[in-house]
């Protein structure tokens, strides 16, 4: 099927042909023929790097122009950034008075961003949709056409409620909207496409054939070939590597740690280097440079040396510099190869030649090692074969027996992905979607809400004559926590509101009241422990040996926690523990320990302290929110201390600080050179000059620093190239700016 014989308007059809698509893959023909750009729903499975992407667009532009405005949802915060950058290339597309606009929102869960509203695709993450819904976001009504990219992750325990309700709420919201939905993976696609009241397209055509084996004896075995791979090396892993690169291809490795991961980089890294030519080599150092330059601890040097050799590591401890640079130099293809843990399957577009999937088990804290899921196998391995550049992609699985290999062929290879199943039927999982659903008007009575029910996956998986316990339990704790009010008619109380609206946990909620009300001594590490309480928090292991230490601070600030479990209460008290160490890593982080100490002492990556501190911002300024409502009952000013820790733990930095490092590109390593030396407000700043400045924070960051507090210098070069100053104390005393001029 020709682009140019859709139904679409003259400028969508000319921006595909500019941009050389020319013709539909046989897949996105299928789903244009059942009705695509008509307005039918659409379910459409298919692998990964079949077009899926181009059905959304086609169905969003189609729909803007009849004036509609489109919602693209993704599960991760990196994927809507890869999303959001492509769609902004439609800005040239003429359809519009003004252009087409695209906007992104993936944080700040208690924000209308009604300013997205003149967009007209709106890229956001299934959980920020979610929190517009409860926000009451006025142009969520104004919605025509909701995609939803990976949707096999309604079977998530973590996201998949989430998901699901919000896809519930948005068709009760929007009747008449049209609904795409999008996955490579669902073993029970026709119940989906079912509640979704879709067409479905299913399809396991692929524009690079995909070939699966596995490698056992010396060859990588096909159901219906061989292929032999050398082994100058006592690692089958590296061999099927080195294999791969000499046939010009790039290799995905997938392990099941992270630990593994690292290892298997510099392992490799030792052999692809000898492959490198020079050209290469000089592409590579200069990803190490940045590589060295964005990042504070030990890995940083790992990683450089593994990207320096050709290879990388990648998973959720590294920090997010790293991450885009190790994804960047292996698209540009001069990175040969990434070793990673699963997160990298999940959505990124970064496919290779060979996928080689080292280990098939992961480890689970209640089992040991497990085998993965088919579906996790199908997402790793649908990553192989790059598009126009590839002939074929490999995935290769690696057995020690002929056994093993013969049952690799039968769980994985042969066999389809699971079905997926709704897993909001929990009360961990129902309790905070009862009370936005509520909040929101979408049900306002207990028959309203199993009305509400009626509509999600799970009923449309299970009868709900089994979740109605579940759903009674949920609002009678609701009630006892103040958050509901009355048995016939459900009236949501202000704190459930501003419960709601926060976009935590009832249950986290409860435990803040319920903490700042007992606290008779509220410090900074009161309220730290109070959100590491929280099931809104990750929580941090317990090791051997930690228990002596922690249990000794305990002992020496007991009076500063809100509540001891007693010892005796030996599962309760050791969970007690593990929050304590989690609020002391937040401590270190605000105390402006540094990084390399942090994460040597807590064995936790550069990602890992970053990620803790964007949960605690959001849950300390939660607790601002509530000690602010509660306030009257509380003996201490409890809202000011939760407002600077909220600062505080944003910027990672003391409370002297904080002016400084307010300020655009002035983090709290560079606010503290600056304090120390003397310049310790952004007054005594605009008193130095550069060369001062300079010399603190280097010449590039101090040129943009006297730019952000609105010092426009008179640059110039010496003949060495170094960039010097004026001398510009009449022009500072002449710039009457104050701080908060140009603190947002």
């Amino acid at each position: 099927m020709k682009i140019e014989s859709l139904d679409l308007p003259d400028e969508v059809i000319r921006f595909y042909l500019d941009s050389g698509i020319k013709e539909l893959y046989p897949p996105q023909a299928q789903t244009i023929e059942k009705g695509l750009l008509e307005g039918n729903n659409m379910l459409a499975a298919i692998p990964t790097a079949s077009g899926k992407t181009l059905l959304a667009e086609l169905a969003m532009l189609k729909a803007i122009a009849n004036g509609g405005k489109a919602l693209y949802i993704v599960p991760l915060r990196a994927l809507a950034t890869e999303k959001f950058e492509r769609f902004r290339s439609f800005s040239s597309i003429a359809i519009k008075n003004g252009g087409l606009k695209v906007g992104i929102s993936t944080g700040d869960f208690e924000s209308r961003d009604e300013w997205l509203g003149s967009n007209d695709i709106i890229v956001a993450t299934s959980e920020k949709t979610d929190s517009l819904l409860r926000n009451e976001t006025s142009w969520m009504q104004e919605i025509t056409t909701i995609v939803v990219d990976e949707v096999h992750l309604l079977d998530s325990a973590n996201r998949g409620p989430t998901l699901e309700v919000t896809l519930t709420k948005l068709m009760k919201l929007n009747p008449g909207c049209q609904i795409i939905a999008l996955s490579a993976t669902v073993g029970n696609a026709y119940e989906v496409a079912d509640w979704l009241k879709a067409k479905l397209v299913l399809s396991e055509w692929r524009p690079t054939d995909l070939h699966e084996g596995v490698y056992y004896g010396g060859n990588i075995n096909f159901r219906s070939s061989q292929k032999r791979i050398d082994a100058p090396t006592q690692d089958d892993a590296v061999n099927i590597l080195l294999d791969t690169l000499k046939d010009g291809g790039q290799c995905l490795v997938f392990e099941s740690s992270r630990k593994n991961c690292v290892a298997f980089a510099k392992r490799a890294g030792n052999k692809v280097s000898e492959l490198l030519d020079k050209p290469t080599r000089r592409s590579l150092d200069e990803i190490v440079e940045q590589i060295v330059e964005s990042g504070e601890t030990e890995a940083t040097n790992v990683l450089a040396q593994c990207v320096r050799n050709g290879t990388a590591f990648h998973h959720a401890g590294l920090n997010s510099a790293h991450r885009r640079l190790v994804e960047d130099g292996f698209r540009d293809n001069k990175i040969k190869m990434i070793c990673s843990t699963p997160t990298l399957a999940a959505g990124l577009n970064l496919p290779a030649r060979r996928v080689i999937v080292k280990s098939y088990r992961r480890y689970d804290p209640n089992y040991g090692m497990q085998p993965i899921p088919v579906l996790d196998y199908k997402q790793m391995a649908g990553r192989a074969g790059r598009p126009h550049l590839d002939p074929y992609g490999e995935s290769v699985l690696i057995a020690k027996s002929y056994d093993e290999m013969a049952g690799l062929f039968d769980n994985y290879i042969d066999s389809g992905a699971e079905d997926i199943w709704s897993k909001l039927g929990t009360e961990n999982a129902l309790r905070t979607h009862i009370l936005s659903t509520i909040v929101n008007g979408f049900a306002t009575t207990r028959d309203g809400l199993m009305e509400f029910i009626e509509s999600t996956f799970f009923a449309h998986q299970n009868d709900t004559w089994g979740i109605v316990e579940v759903v009674d339990e949920c609002l009678d704790f609701l009630r006892d926590n103040k958050m509901l009010e009355g048995e016939v008619t459900l009236l949501p109380t202000v704190l459930g509101r501003l419960v709601s609206t926060l976009y935590i946990d009832p249950l986290s909620g409860a435990y803040i009241v319920d903490g700042l009300k007992k606290a008779e001594n509220i410090t900074d590490l009161t309220l730290l422990h109070l959100i590491c309480k929280t099931p809104d928090m990750r929580q941090l292991y317990m090791r051997s040996n930690d228990y002596e230490i922690i249990n000794d601070f305990v002992m020496s600030h007991s009076d500063e926690f809100a509540e001891i479990p007693p010892r005796s209460r030996e599962i309760d008290y050791e969970w007690f523990l593990g929050e304590v160490k989690t609020a002391l890593l937040i401590l270190d982080w605000i105390n402006e320990k540094s990084l390399e100490q942090i994460t040597r002492k807590f064995n936790v990556g550069e990602g890992d302290v970053h990620a803790f501190s964007d949960i605690a911002v959001w849950l300390m300024h939660s607790t601002s929110r509530l000690a602010g409502l509660i306030s009257p009952e509380l003996s201490n000013d409890a809202v000011s201390k939760a407002v600077v820790l909220e600062k505080r733990i944003h910027y990672g930095a003391s409370p002297e600080l904080i002016e400084l490092v307010s300020i655009r590109g002035i983090g709290r390593v560079r606010a503290r050179k600056l304090y120390d030396n003397g310049l310790k407000t952004v007054a005594d700043i605009r008193k130095s000059n550069l060369d001062k400045v300079s010399t603190l924070i280097g010449q590039k960051t101090a040129a943009k620093l006297f730019s952000e507090i609105g010092i426009h210098l008179k640059l110039s070069s010496d003949d060495s190239g170094k960039v010097s100053s004026k001398t510009m104390g009449s022009l500072m005393e002449n710039e009457q700016m104050t701080f908060s001029d140009f603190e947002k």
